[in-house]
């Protein structure tokens, strides 16, 4: 297993068994796919014990979504999304599940669930239930649409909440087709974040009252709340932002450019100082001189002109050296990254940005390391996804206190 940043830590003292900021916490992931088992995750990197209620049958659905493994209960998707977490199957829409499932939030600080709204409730395991056996507990609840509304019954997935919530209009150029913003999920990362900020809030919260709360995140919203002024442009002036490719209405030049060898570099250029810098980069200091485009108002009226002025000078040269000269003249310039560009590149590297982890079975997996960096408890990945089931009797026996025989009970009932 690659701990990059954990290594670094034990340089300066630390080992692999150094105490995190979460050890002692307990984390119940009812949910599946991303949108708050994400958070989860995030806990179990930094010490928090994290159990994955799975049914017997199929697991989390995510097992199956996108590219297979050796391993046939889980995908790479899968194995990079549900680190740090043990699998326990139980079947909730059982009696008996049920009641294995209260037991486990007694002993339990937090539990995360993304189902519609009132589904929890359908099955008699809504807030008041959960509440009464255990006063303390913070129950993190993600949906499209929120607990709320004339639409919270309605399904909630990433992409539609881009849409939902002017994401998805904003992504594309102009006169075209609006389009997926990234490819991946944005909205799940950002609410699985929201929702982590909202745990450690209402723990902070439960350390000085003891008592839980019900944290109610909607993706829609998660994704509304990263679209900057546009909110207030249109209250205020009743401007409707449209799409800009990959430029910006506030500033020019500003977008992603072709090198001559057909690789990509983006340029921001929001100051007039900075375009100084281009200018000089380009060899054609005359172009900031005040009468010309050195000040921004200038070159927003004469956009186009000033874009195609940049596409023929980054067309001039291979973009290792394009870099360097705008790099020499501290001009913000950075490269578009294909992921071959990213497993090559020093800087990743250095920082120990990708983790390769042994996944039995599966053979070495490269995922996203660990974050935040914290210097003093570095957070680990102890595994990646679990195998359906892994933890299962462990629990049964370890922390509910229930014999061998009673798990073959429950095995043959198909209750796990």
């Amino acid at each position: 297993m690659s701990q990059s940043r954990s290594e670094k830590s034990d340089e300066s003292g630390e080992d692999s068994e150094t105490p995190l900021p979460m050890d002692g916490v307990r984390i119940i992931d009812l949910g599946t796919f991303l949108a708050g088992p994400h958070a989860a995750s995030i806990f179990g990197e930094f010490g928090a014990d994290v159990l994955k209620i799975e049914h017997p049958e199929a697991g989390d659905p995510m097992r199956r979504f996108g590219s297979p493994t050796a391993r046939s209960d889980s995908t790479l998707a899968f194995l990079t999304e549900a680190r740090c977490k043990r699998s326990v199957t139980l079947d909730l829409r059982q009696a008996e599940g049920r009641e294995l499932f209260l037991k486990l939030i007694e002993k339990s600080d937090v539990l995360i669930e993304n189902f519609r709204p009132e589904t929890m409730e359908q099955w008699d395991m809504g807030w008041d239930t959960l509440r009464e056996a255990n006063p303390g507990l913070v129950m993190l609840r993600v949906s499209g649409y929120g607990q709320t509304g004339p639409y919270r019954r309605r399904s909630g997935f990433a992409h539609i909440a881009h849409a939902y919530g002017g994401l998805s209009y904003h992504a594309g150029f102009p006169g075209q087709t609006p389009v997926v913003p990234g490819t991946v999920p944005l909205g799940d990362y950002i609410s699985s974040l929201y929702g982590a900020i909202g745990i450690l809030l209402a723990l902070k919260h439960r350390d000085k009252t003891g008592r839980g709360q019900v944290i109610d995140v909607a993706i829609f919203e998660s994704v509304f709340r990263t679209l900057d002024e546009i909110a207030g442009a249109y209250g205020l002036y009743g401007i409707i932002r449209e799409r800009e490719g990959a430029g910006s209405y506030i500033a020019v030049p500003h977008g992603h450019f072709r090198t001559r060898d057909d690789k990509w570099v983006a340029i921001a250029c929001t100051t007039d100082r900075m375009f100084e810098r281009l200018a000089e980069a380009m060899e054609r200091p005359e172009l900031a001189a005040p009468d010309a485009f050195g000040d921004q108002k200038n070159r927003l009226a004469a956009r186009d002109e000033v874009n195609d002025m940049v596409i023929d000078w980054v067309a001039s040269a291979d973009r290792e050296e394009i870099m360097r000269r705008c790099l020499d003249a501290q001009v913000p310039c950075g490269k578009v990254n294909s992921i071959a560009d990213i497993f090559e590149d020093d800087h990743f590297n250095e920082r120990g940005t990708l983790a390769t982890v042994d996944v039995p079975g599966v053979g070495d997996v490269t995922v996203p390391n660990v974050l935040p960096i914290l210097s003093e408890t570095p957070g680990r990945i102890n595994n990646l996804g679990p195998a359906l089931g892994d933890a299962t009797v462990a629990v049964l026996r370890d922390l509910l206190e229930l014999s061998e025989k009673e798990i073959e009970r429950l095995k043959d009932n198909a209750v796990i």
